[in-house]
């Protein structure tokens, strides 16, 4: 498994890469949809942060507390979770999520709200990556799709996250 400073550098390219991408790229190609199923690169941008800042690093902080809302699991990550950790990433294919108001993100406001919310998601990773060489292993909390996630699982979870919707990023970029 990597470590925490690897992915930490490693998500730091990677939000780069995103914030140029943003710079070449006008509101109004940031809220183009091509279907309704289907979200606009801005709406793919709002769920990169929010699944870090609400899910991702909000786990990864209450493994860290170890409080009794945090469960000590004994069962293992499922088949799913065992090939991403093993494999450091995603597989390279398009998952979908039935839209909902509950997971489908809503549209930006602006550009500046997405660096914005790119870089406290940075800050944010940047503060707690030194905690994690402290973190228990057994404290674990579900990931609906891979299992219980420790804290530096949950951690690595948001690099691998970010890198794995560049491929939509290229995808939806090739539809404008």
């Amino acid at each position: 498994m990597r470590s925490t400073k690897e992915a930490l550098q490693d998500f730091e390219v990677t939000v780069e890469r995103y914030l140029l991408e943003l710079d070449n790229l006008e509101l109004k190609q940031l809220l183009k949809k091509t279907n309704e199923e289907d979200w606009s690169i801005g709406q793919m941008y709002k769920h990169l942060i929010q699944s870090a800042q609400f899910m991702h690093l909000q786990h990864v902080d209450q493994c860290l507390a170890e409080s009794n809302e945090t469960l000590a699991h004994e069962e293992e990550k499922t088949e799913q979770g065992r090939a991403v950790f093993e494999q450091g990433s995603f597989p390279p294919i398009r998952i979908r999520v039935p839209a909902s108001p509950q997971y489908t993100p809503q549209q930006p406001e602006s550009k500046e709200e997405l660096m914005e919310g790119l870089q406290s998601v940075v800050e944010r990773m940047r503060r707690t990556e030194p905690a994690l060489c402290q973190a228990s292993l057994r404290h674990k909390i579900l990931h609906p799709a891979f299992g219980p996630l420790n804290a530096k699982e949950w951690f690595l979870l948001v690099e691998m996250h970010y890198r794995h919707h560049l491929l939509q990023l290229e995808r939806l970029k090739r539809e404008l």
